[in-house]
């Protein structure tokens, strides 16, 4: 099963409203989705989420890695040469994560499906049902609660609320939406690197003397200022969440040492595919430190992988942030995996059950 080509495509797809946070507003879908195929026709399907203003690449540096390392995996075997191929995907090339992602997930989809067994199977996991968040962009206080009650409406019952572009303004935020929903709502905050160390602390001292204890905080602060991270962790109740600060298992076990952060989010895209990911969940779980997976704006391809991946390591990855594909304007085609706005179920074909289209 040896691999005879590798080419991408674009899966492209108009969002439902702008996603919006405090580093960007997007409002159409691009992604690159990579097709490997092999000398017995299997194709492996992968996908990757162009994030330029987080891991610095464009749809046009993300095909010029692609092009760049498949003449390297081409003629290996899926089942004989599978760590040469992670080997040489992770060391011929410095960065590009979220191309090593694509090319990594579409890998691992003809592995599992040499193996004729679903990926989650592959990696040893059982568990098939699962329950996201919802992302309530940044906005105006008013549409931020019209948001989340629609959200509400729909069945979520954990809210991940973008903040970021001031502090005095998130604080109004927070409260507004906490006042609105049921009691019962969980709210995930993200100022998405937005606040300084001092801002973050009076945020959260702020909302928390009025019994706002959110779930986490994520990312408050730029993303190389861990000590600044461990000054917000010191002085507040609510968990802190490293996202951008950790992409990968050097910079994890970094953060874990320094006790800066509560929680870690992996995404695929940050750390370079499902391998990179596997390492960091297990270090986390050395530390007794969970995890969230996280998402960029994948869409079906992407988002079904991770869930592959924290149904082997749900035991870490307590959170689940993977609600791309509910952004979408039109629901997913040609796969077996449900997506039901909150609940995905993954498919028991084999390999991730999801073929590419564009539609």
């Amino acid at each position: 099963m040896k691999i005879t080509s590798i080419r991408t495509a674009l899966f492209c797809s108009p969002l439902k409203t702008p996603f919006k946070t405090a580093l960007r507003t997007v409002e159409n879908l691009e992604d690159i989705v990579v097709l490997i195929e092999c000398d017995n026709g299997f194709i492996g399907y992968g996908e990757g989420a162009p994030t330029a203003v987080i891991t610095g690449e464009t749809l046009g540096t993300m095909e010029a890695a692609i092009s760049y390392l498949a003449p390297m995996l081409t003629g290996l075997s899926i089942l004989n040469d599978f760590e040469e191929i992670l080997h040489r995907l992770h060391t011929r090339l410095l960065h590009n994560t979220t191309a090593k992602a694509a090319l990594e997930i579409a890998l691992y989809d003809l592995r599992s499906k040499a193996e004729n067994k679903p990926l989650y199977k592959l990696l040893g996991g059982t568990q098939t049902t699962f329950d996201t968040d919802i992302t309530i962009s940044l906005n105006d206080i008013d549409q931020m609660i019209i948001d989340s009650l629609k959200a509400i409406s729909l069945g979520y019952s954990i809210l991940k609320i973008k903040l970021g572009n001031d502090p005095l303004q998130d604080i109004d935020r927070i409260i507004a939406i906490h006042n609105a929903v049921p009691k019962d709502t969980i709210l995930r905050l993200d100022a998405n690197q937005g606040w300084s160390k001092e801002d973050s602390v009076l945020v959260m001292k702020t909302i928390e003397a009025k019994g706002i204890i959110s779930q986490c905080i994520e990312q408050p602060i730029k993303a190389d200022d861990i000590a600044g991270l461990r000054f917000i962790k010191e002085r507040i109740q609510t968990p802190i969440l490293a996202d951008e600060a950790v992409f990968n298992l050097a910079q994890a076990i970094f953060v874990l040492e320094s006790g800066s952060a509560d929680y870690l989010n992996i995404k695929l895209a940050k750390c370079g595919g499902i391998s990179e990911a596997i390492k960091i969940a297990n270090k986390a779980k050395e530390f007794g430190v969970s995890c969230m997976m996280g998402c960029m704006l994948e869409g079906p391809i992407g988002i079904t992988a991770s869930l592959h991946v924290v149904s082997a390591l749900c035991d870490v990855i307590t959170m689940i942030d993977l609600d791309a594909v509910a952004l979408l304007s039109k629901p997913p085609t040609d796969c077996s995996v449900v997506f039901n706005e909150s609940n995905i179920i993954l498919s028991n074909e084999s390999g991730l059950g999801i073929k590419y289209a564009n539609k």
